[in-house]
């Protein structure tokens, strides 16, 4: 019942396995899906880092390339992504194995959106990130300025 419930409405699905679980139900619960959904949660975890980075990239890069352009709404962008990137990483420590990853990941997704932004061909920019995690997370680094 409850794998069919699954796949019909997802919501009560949840709160059915939730109160199975509290209620240490473990041989009525669904392991396979709930496993499968906790697996999912950590996906969705790293691709909010991914996310978040990207947008944080995007802005660095076009602050660099575009010192004309710079204004307080890029400035705050850049400032709320950091401090969103903080806190994600703070919720999920276990996250910090994965930044390499994640900033290769991001950085070229940045690159994409910042030529169709910039109007600069991709090319522009350096094929892979020049800064490191705890650069553009750093409050004081603005590149070129």
């Amino acid at each position: 019942m409850s794998a069919n419930l699954y796949d019909r409405d997802f919501y009560a699905w949840a709160n059915e396995q939730a109160a199975l679980l509290r209620a240490g139900k473990l041989r009525q619960a669904d392991i396979e899906h709930i496993a499968e959904e906790i697996e999912s949660m950590g996906k969705t975890e790293k691709r909010e880092l991914v996310s978040r980075l990207t947008v944080l990239l995007l802005h660095l890069l076009k602050w660099q390339y575009q010192p004309g352009h710079r204004g307080a709404s890029w400035q705050a962008t850049i400032r709320v992504q950091r401090r969103d990137l903080g806190r994600h990483m703070r919720d999920n420590p276990s996250l910090k194995a994965v930044v390499p990853e994640a900033i290769m990941d991001a950085y070229g997704d940045a690159v994409i959106e910042a030529g169709a932004e910039t109007g600069f061909p991709e090319s522009t920019f350096p094929a892979t990130c020049l800064w490191s995690f705890e650069q553009v997370m750093d409050e004081n680094f603005w590149p070129g300025s």
